[in-house]
């Protein structure tokens, strides 16, 4: 069996036993408060690991893109969320397919957006769940107020081929509460008028631990499966934790304080989310990595820690997320041991 020691470097190791804890400890969060989950495949893009998340418990997945939602459904997943904005005759035609193979559900916060689905979809046997996405404090995409949610749900409700899903959020970060009495309010004008929401749809992985919901319905987490150094801070969990960790090699030691590795933004991602290092070396104290070039990663050093040129080491990243898109496979491992091999099928699909 191949070992960590005959990988070249910088490559992506995940812990299995750490991943699949990860999965459990959130569906059976999920379970206690009567939450459906349906996980974000960002993180992982591995249909390998959306499926361990189905037969854990989920409902389905979500996807952020067609190519993506394609990519999974070749792969057998039946039931799957794609909480975005699809414009344009290519997207909506391949979208158009992907409805005749899963069970399918999209959102939606324009006229213009609904007009593409109306006019693509027009089979009311068979119509196409429509969810309003809903801009609750992220200020990203979203209908800004529950009038206007109410206005879209009523155009989805009276489009042939078309049905009304719901509603959807991804909250700002520790404003989950804000969030929910938005969504309330907009399921309660939506009753009003005499339309059902049985689906109420959120996100993120740090506000999933909260309890009490009334309002949310399912979930859907991404980067719990994982964890990453943002994660640790925002108290999900420990380093111990945290299952996605870069394999890098120390190629120079120009000084006590200072070694860097060969990986740089291309391994290891400049999306900090705010955190004043790029990652931290897995095991060592007080050694971050403080500067990123494109092949190149500084790592500082402190507390007494020292490195050897020809080294290598592990690297928890800021956002691991957006590091298992930099790389074509990923290598599962338990210990020193590498258990499998995964090509990242999802990377870099478009649409």
């Amino acid at each position: 069996m191949q070992g960590i020691d005959d990988l070249d470097t910088p490559a992506i190791l995940i812990d299995a036993t750490r991943a699949e804890a990860n999965i459990a400890r959130a569906q059976a969060h999920a379970d206690r408060h009567g939450l459906k989950l349906r996980p974000h495949i960002k993180t992982h893009k591995l249909p390998y690991w959306a499926k361990k998340q189905v037969a854990a418990g989920a409902v389905g997945i979500t996807c952020q893109k067609i190519g993506e939602a394609e990519v999974m459904a070749d792969a057998g997943l039946s039931d799957i969320f794609l909480p975005y904005n699809i414009l344009g005759r290519a997207k909506l035609e391949r979208l158009k397919a992907l409805h005749g193979r899963v069970t399918l559900s999209v959102t939606s916060d324009s006229h213009e957006t609904l007009e593409g689905l109306a006019a693509t979809f027009t089979d009311a046997g068979h119509p196409l769940p429509v969810l309003v996405e809903c801009d609750t404090g992220m200020r990203r995409c979203g209908v800004q107020s529950a009038a206007e949610a109410l206005a879209l749900a009523k155009v989805i409700d009276q489009a042939k081929g078309l049905t009304f899903g719901g509603l959807m959020t991804y909250p700002a970060a520790g404003r989950a509460a804000e969030a929910e009495a938005w969504l309330r309010d907009a399921k309660q004008a939506l009753a009003a008028s005499g339309l059902e929401c049985l689906r109420i749809s959120s996100g993120g992985t740090p506000d999933m631990w909260r309890s009490g919901e009334d309002v949310v319905t399912e979930y859907r987490p991404g980067t719990y499966i994982y964890l990453d150094r943002y994660q640790v801070a925002k108290g999900v969990g420990t380093l111990d934790d945290c299952a996605l960790t870069v394999l890098a090699t120390v190629v120079s030691h120009p000084t006590p304080a200072r070694a860097i590795l060969d990986s740089g933004s291309k391994a290891l991602s400049s999306d900090t989310l705010g955190l004043p290092e790029f990652g931290e070396l897995l095991g060592m104290p007080g050694a971050r990595v403080t500067g990123l070039s494109e092949e190149h990663g500084t790592v500082t050093l402190g507390n007494g820690a020292s490195l050897r040129i020809g080294e290598r080491v592990r690297v928890v990243p800021d956002h691991c997320c957006v590091v298992t898109n930099l790389f074509d496979q990923v290598h599962l491992i338990d210990g020193d041991k590498v258990l499998e091999t995964l090509p990242v099928v999802a990377r870099g699909r478009m649409g």
